[in-house]
């Protein structure tokens, strides 16, 4: 009887650990912008009155973003303004004039190795 106790015992102490696996990477903002997540995939959303600029990383690493593509829609009110993202180092940018005031509401479309991937971020 002991010893079905002791396994009892040490079944439910060794049972409720449990390992969620490493961190593989945070879910704050590196460059100051928004940040949404979309399957593991966090895209960070930089929008200055100048330049869109869109991060991607994969569990914390940069994703090599040479060969994507990505149109963004910025909606302000009534406005409504669309914004191709090309490649630009390690991240998709756009320069020009931009409408981004707190509130705005973007949605990027992000085109990968044949995949799509939608974003969905409110500006602060």
């Amino acid at each position: 009887m002991k010893l079905q106790t002791l396994l009892i015992a040490s079944s439910l102490a060794l049972g409720s650990l449990a390992w969620a696996g490493p961190n593989d990477g945070t879910h704050k903002p590196m460059q100051g912008g928004v940040l949404a997540t979309v399957k593991d995939v966090d895209y960070e959303l930089v929008a200055k009155p100048d330049v869109l600029q869109l991060f991607v990383r994969d569990h914390g690493k940069p994703v090599d973003v040479s060969k994507a593509t990505a149109k963004v829609t910025l909606l302000s009110g009534a406005d409504k303004q669309e914004v191709e993202l090309k490649p630009t180092g390690d991240k998709l940018e756009a320069k020009g004039s931009f409408k981004v005031s707190p509130g705005t509401k973007v949605v990027a479309q992000v085109n990968s190795a044949g995949k799509t991937a939608s974003a969905r971020f409110v500006l602060k």
